[in-house]
C-alpha cells in the first residue's frame, strides 16, 4: 500500500509517517517501479503500535525500547514492566505538576478583584509578581527516560 493508505488505515498523518522512518521507529518501505514507498502489513502493525505507544505519552526512546524488546519474543519480560513502570512513575509525577498548576491558577484567579480595569486587576498583578506556589516534592524533574519529557521552559 501507498502512503496515503497506510496513513488513512492507520490515522496517522503522512509527515508523522515520514517523520517515524526518518527517525528510525519505523522502517523504511521498499520503493515500487515508481518509485513509491511500498508499504506491507508489517508496517501498518508497527505504526499502530507507534500510534498506541504514543497515546500512552510514551517517548520516541521508550518505543524505541519497546521496539527492541519486542525483537526477543523469548526473552524474560521483565524489562518491559520495568520500562512501564518507569513510564507510570512519570505520569504519576506529571499529574501531581498539574495539580500544582491548578492550585497556582486558582490562586491567581481568586487575586482577581472586581474592579473594572486592567491597573487594578489582580491576575495581572499576579503574573508580574513572584507566587507562593506548591513546589513539586522530588524538585529534580527527572524524567523516566533521559532525554525525554523534558520539563517546560520557564
Amino acid at each position: 500500500m501507498k502512503i496515503g493508505e497506510i496513513s488513512k488505515h492507520s490515522s496517522v498523518n503522512v509527515e508523522t509517517i515520514r517523520y517515524y522512518e526518518k527517525i528510525g521507529l519505523l522502517a523504511s518501505p521498499d520503493r515500487d517501479a515508481s518509485g513509491y514507498r511500498a508499504y506491507r502489513t508489517a508496517h501498518l502493525e508497527r505504526l499502530l503500535f507507534i500510534k498506541r505507544c504514543r497515546n500512552l505519552d510514551m517517548a520516541q526512546d521508550e518505543i524505541r525500547e519497546l521496539i527492541r524488546l519486542s525483537e526477543n519474543p523469548e526473552a524474560d519480560c521483565h524489562e518491559v514492566d520495568a520500562l512501564l513502570a518507569n513510564h507510570l512513575s512519570h505520569v504519576r509525577d506529571r499529574l501531581q505538576e498539574l495539580s500544582n498548576l491548578e492550585k497556582t491558577l486558582q490562586q491567581l484567579q481568586k487575586a482577581c478583584s472586581d474592579a473594572g480595569t486592567v491597573q487594578e486587576c489582580g491576575i495581572l498583578g499576579g503574573l508580574s509578581s513572584e507566587l507562593e506556589t506548591p513546589h513539586n516534592d522530588r524538585g529534580d524533574h527527572q524524567n523516566h527516560v533521559p532525554g525525554t519529557h523534558r520539563p517546560g521552559k520557564s
